[in-house]
């Protein structure tokens, strides 16, 4: 059999630098590590990239899955930086990028009764390598909460409008820190936090914690700001709220990003 062209190592005279290429959008079957040191089994959507040079014509997409087959279902903070570095080699970049998206479960008894539920979150692994400032890692938690208006409560005669929202909280820390941390100091600065599992006393118990804890999007997002300047750990953060209003036909929304230390 004939050698086979190389089309991707052949040289392109346009000169123009690149700085991601590579794959998205694939899911994998993942692993994904509990704070208390087990796994729970998920799929994540994964994208990964790499830097390509001015003269090169192309990159080696099959590398990519090879790649992350090489580096196995296994998503942990402490170990995940391995897999693009395996693509800086695999592939002769000066810089990597890997990006796994999936839900992550809780397990969450009902405030009264008890009934367990699972409630879905969304999670992020972002990293990136560079051969000469190291590595860049940032996990990020999507977490669905409850919040009730303190203006519709403070000028009401009957009761208070409220409505879901959603807290993407992203940091940078200096250890590794717990998926499940993270979405305890979401939930902890929201009106309320959801269940999947509600019977008739829950329910009651859910909407009278969120009366007596009313919160603006400025609110959510200054109190996971002081959670998150507490933790010595954290490095850097940015969150973002967005409140789905009820009674309006936008969202209200706040961000807060900080270089902490």
């Amino acid at each position: 059999m004939s050698e086979l062209t190389d089309t991707q190592n052949e040289i392109d005279d346009r000169l123009i630098p690149i700085d991601r290429v590579g794959i998205k959008g694939l899911r994998f079957p993942v692993e994904v590590r509990e704070k208390d040191g087990g796994t729970q089994r998920t799929v994540a959507t994964a994208a990964l990239t790499v830097d390509l040079p001015a003269h090169l014509k192309g990159t080696h997409m099959s590398r990519f899955v090879e790649a992350l087959h090489e580096h196995g279902s296994i998503l942990d903070v402490a170990t995940v930086e391995k897999l693009p570095r395996n693509l800086l080699d695999r592939l002769f970049a000066k810089r990597a990028h890997v990006e796994f998206q999936f839900p992550f479960f809780i397990s969450k008894a009902a405030p009264v009764t008890g009934k367990p539920g699972l409630v879905d979150y969304e999670v992020k692994f972002t990293v990136g390598v560079d051969v000469d400032n190291g590595c860049d890692f940032i996990l990020t938690v999507i977490v669905p909460v409850a919040t009730l208006c303190p203006c519709s409560k403070a000028i009401s005669e009957r009761g208070a409008h409220n409505q879901r929202g959603t807290i993407t909280y992203s940091v940078r820390s200096s250890a590794p820190l717990a998926i499940e941390e993270l979405i305890r100091i979401a939930e902890e600065s929201a009106s309320c936090e959801l269940y999947s599992m509600l019977k008739r006393p829950d329910e009651k118990a859910v909407t009278e914690r969120a009366y007596d804890n009313p919160v603006f999007v400025e609110d959510v997002v200054r109190n996971v700001a002081k959670f998150s300047n507490a933790r010595p750990e954290i490095t850097w953060y940015r969150i973002e709220v967005e409140n789905f209003e009820s009674i309006h036909n936008h969202s209200a929304y706040a961000v807060i990003e900080k270089q902490v230390r």
